[in-house]
């Protein structure tokens, strides 16, 4: 059988989100069975649907749209979604809108049964791939800034959606800026009511965080194995100092990854909450570190950089890539999936119960405040 006409058939028969509802590639069944049915197809050799290649669209877009969609957009979108057909990003962060996602500007005004957006996105993966995008739009200036917001789908390929690449530190445009200019989404294609966008995202956000740095890994992956590999490998490499820095991160990245088990098993009984972001905000620190303790074991072959062609690519493997690669491109996990420093006010205030920042601009309609 083909792959793709696979992937289907095990959608169909609610094998792909066992904890989705009938029809929407579910059975209702405990979320807590969902790696006991991946094992037994990876047991089996069956085909996969390239999660790396479509991880915004699962981890982000799917459980927003189960969340907040119509039943007409869950049937439209999710199969397609899952067995990989449709690639999805995220039209979230704006130049001037970042951290702070609630004091976007792209406008989205009403047009009898659609809408007319216009404005820039940032530091979208995978836009010169992606079939659609979710995207949160300012539709009410006159208000509050989170409560004037919409979220809608939007499709890439429509009039007026420009994407351009944006070349990083590692060489590659792994990331875009999109413009958007008079594009047309018909209202069938918003996610929740007018208004309600900020609490959407939110759902968006906390699926994303748990997606970066919450999933299944086995002791000793990613990073930190490339580095414990080499420590073994070269022991002409080793001195006292770099023993005890390995060993220190070894046991932080074993920590933080049992903290991430522990958050799995917490998510079969729901949604993700801020929990999520201590386990995002965890792995951003350990990869930074871990790449960086990479180059110190090296020595002078640190130095050396592979490749600085201007790529594209599709996907993001650390783990198969050159220490320099590695080091350069954990630069970006403080700020991607939402900045550590956001992170740590949401663990502050949202986990932790300390009291929240002062926010002046809270009640100030958005037209009023400075841009």
């Amino acid at each position: 059988m083909e792959p793709l006409e696979f992937l289907r058939a095990r959608f169909d028969a609610g094998l792909a989100w066992v904890h989705y509802p009938e029809g929407l590639g579910g059975l209702g069944a405990p979320r807590a069975l969902q790696p006991a049915v991946d094992r037994r197809f990876a047991d089996a050799g069956a085909p996969t649907n390239h999660p790396e290649r479509n991880a915004i669209g699962l981890g982000m877009a799917a459980p927003t749209i189960a969340a907040f969609g119509t039943d007409e957009q869950k049937r439209r979108f999710l199969r397609p979604l899952w067995t990989g057909e449709e690639l999805w990003c995220q039209l979230f962060s704006e130049p001037g809108a970042g951290s702070d996602l609630a004091a976007l500007a792209t406008r989205a005004v009403r047009d009898g049964d659609a809408w007319t957006v216009d404005g820039q996105k940032v530091w979208t993966s995978m836009a010169h791939e992606a079939r659609w995008a979710i995207i949160v739009t300012r539709t009410d200036p006159d208000v509050p800034k989170h409560r004037g917001m919409t979220y809608f789908v939007c499709d890439m390929t429509a009039p007026g959606v420009e994407v351009r690449p944006l070349r990083q530190l590692t060489g590659e445009a792994e990331f875009n800026e999109v413009f958007l200019t008079g594009v047309r989404i018909p209202d069938e294609h918003r996610l929740g009511d007018v208004g309600q966008g900020w609490q959407v995202a939110t759902t968006t956000l906390m699926n994303e965080r748990v997606a970066i740095g919450g999933h299944a890994a086995p002791r000793e992956s990613g990073m930190i194995g490339v580095v414990a590999a080499l420590w073994r490998d070269r022991p002409e490499l080793r001195t006292p100092g770099l023993h005890d820095a390995l060993m220190r991160a070894w046991v932080e990245t074993e920590a933080a990854r049992l903290t991430g088990e522990r958050l799995r098993q917490q998510l079969t009984a729901g949604r993700p909450g801020p929990e999520g972001s201590g386990v995002k905000l965890a792995f951003a620190r350990l990869n930074q570190e871990v790449s960086g303790l990479e180059l110190d074991v090296l020595g002078e072959d640190g130095l050396r950089y592979d490749d600085w062609t201007m790529r594209r690519p599709t996907e993001v493997d650390f783990t198969r890539r050159s220490p320099g690669y590695r080091y350069l491109r954990a630069k970006g996990n403080s700020i991607e999936g939402g900045t550590s420093e956001i992170l740590r006010n949401i663990i502050a205030e949202r986990v932790l119960g300390l009291p929240g920042e002062i926010r002046v601009d809270k009640d100030v309609p958005w037209k009023d405040l400075p841009k």
